[in-house]
């Protein structure tokens, strides 16, 4: 198992929060983009549309649109479909304010691009520790060589 990927950033609501990393190279904008019932992500065309952002660590550069998008964070952390945290490139008010008001740990200052979705990840205040998920097969795994003539 290799080492464990420690990067450090700014805390924008403290806490501890673990699970699967979920990364989005897109911003994502929560009123009308993601479900605040189910957690799933409904915005057409973005990069994580149709998966849930249930007890993942999500991942993203920024949030964007509308200030209600807050509101929406709050009813994913109410109905326990929320992220177990966020971690952003660079925070902006939509999303730090829900991320506050929901108790959702918080990070951003973050290099984004060492993060994986279905890394291991934990958040706890400013320290984030990315744990590099298994490699479907070891290295060493190849498949069985077929003893039958060729036909």
């Amino acid at each position: 198992m290799s080492e464990p990927i420690i990067l450090r950033g700014r805390v924008i609501k403290s806490g501890r929060g673990e699970g699967p990393a979920l990364v989005s190279p897109a911003p994502i904008g929560f009123l009308g983009g993601v479900n605040p019932d189910t957690g799933i992500v409904l915005e057409p065309g973005h990069p994580l549309q149709g998966q849930s952002v249930a007890g993942k660590v999500l991942v993203f550069p920024t949030g964007k649109g509308s200030t209600v998008g807050s509101y929406t964070i709050l009813r994913l952390g109410r109905s326990g479909h929320g992220p177990a945290a966020i971690i952003n490139a660079e925070s902006e008010a939509i999303v730090a304010v829900g991320a506050i008001i929901a108790d959702i740990p918080m990070v951003d200052q973050i290099d984004i691009s060492l993060i994986h979705t279905g890394d291991w990840v934990t958040v706890a205040d400013g320290v984030v520790t990315v744990y590099r998920a298994a490699a479907a097969e070891p290295e060493s795994w190849r498949p069985p060589t077929s003893t039958a003539p060729a036909a």
